[in-house]
């Protein structure tokens, strides 16, 4: 009597599945070129704000001083994305894509999926967060 062995493939869990890179290249770089597209179109909202009282009542420059405000914290986060990303783009480059920076093991598929820039893994990220 023969016992047929189950091939590694089915039998694999997907967290340890090999990392699609392409995939997450792809990924990445539609989040970059909407993040890139966002910020063109931001530009406006971000510039000073007019001081001239005589056109701007006190309320409307307050509140174009408050869009102003959130207009950058927006622009801050961008760039910050656009970091992560252009970091994890590099890591595909470099070979390191989908392994965690804190223990060098493999990151997730799934938590990839989620956020392709992620730069470890859950049980790393959870200990961060404490």
């Amino acid at each position: 009597m023969t016992t047929a062995l189950a091939s590694p493939a089915a039998t694999t869990p997907v967290s340890d599945t090999p990392i699609a890179t392409e995939t997450f290249k792809t990924l990445l770089i539609e989040q970059r070129d909407a993040l890139l597209s966002v910020a063109e179109s931001s530009e406006e909202a971000a510039k000073p704000v007019q001081l001239d009282q005589a056109r701007v009542g006190r309320v409307s420059r307050m509140d174009a001083m408050q869009q102003q405000a959130m207009a950058q914290e927006s622009d801050r986060r961008r760039t910050l994305e656009l970091q992560r990303i252009r970091a994890a783009l590099e890591r595909i480059e470099a070979g390191d894509y989908g392994y965690c920076l804190s223990c060098d093991e493999p990151i997730s598929p799934r938590r990839l999926h989620v956020d392709p820039a992620a730069t470890q893994c859950i049980g790393c990220a959870s200990r961060a967060e404490r």
